[in-house]
Order: structure tokens, then sequence, then C-alpha cells
């Protein structure tokens, strides 16, 4: 007999970045801060993202991750005409 499989939650991260093409304000406002305020002129660029960390229940890492990338297309929680969506598994969440 096939023993169920127990539900787990999962941490998923959405990361949703402007395209390299799109102007990236506040990317540019921290490399200009970096350069003159604080002196890191070896940095050339900097881009910035929205990261989101979602905990989904599942049986499965991989059914999460799923999951989490279907309602990100479903639900278009991002531009994808300015837009890149990745969704990666962090792993396990802590209860």
């Amino acid at each position: 007999m096939e023993k169920p499989r127990r539900i787990a939650k999962f941490t998923v991260h959405v990361i949703i970045e402007n395209k390299p093409y799109i102007n990236d304000p506040e990317g540019e406002t921290i490399l200009r801060d970096l350069i003159s305020r604080g002196g890191y002129s070896d940095v050339t660029s900097v881009r910035s993202a929205k990261l989101l960390k979602m905990v989904v229940k599942s049986k499965s890492g991989r059914e999460a991750e799923r999951t989490v990338r279907k309602l990100c297309e479903d639900l278009r929680i991002f531009n994808p005409v300015v837009s890149t969506c990745t969704v990666t598994l962090a792993g396990q969440a802590q209860s």
C-alpha cells in the first residue's frame, strides 16, 4: 500500500525586473550614490528588481514552483512588455 504524500511548506522566490533595454531610474540613482557618496567607482552598473517571497503548501518543491509560475502567468503580477519574471524554489519553509 502506497503512503500518502505529506503536504509541506516551500518558499518560492519571484524576481521581477525591468528588461535590459528599459530604463531603470532606481538602479541609476543607486549607482550615482555609490560612486559620488560611497566612493565605489568600481561598480559600473546597478539594476533594481522586486523580490516576492511566497510560502506555498504543496506535496513537493517542484509542484510549489509550478504553482507560483502558473499564478504569475495567469494573474499577470508583472508586465511582460517591460519586465521579466524569474521563479525559483528557495527550499522548504520553516514552520
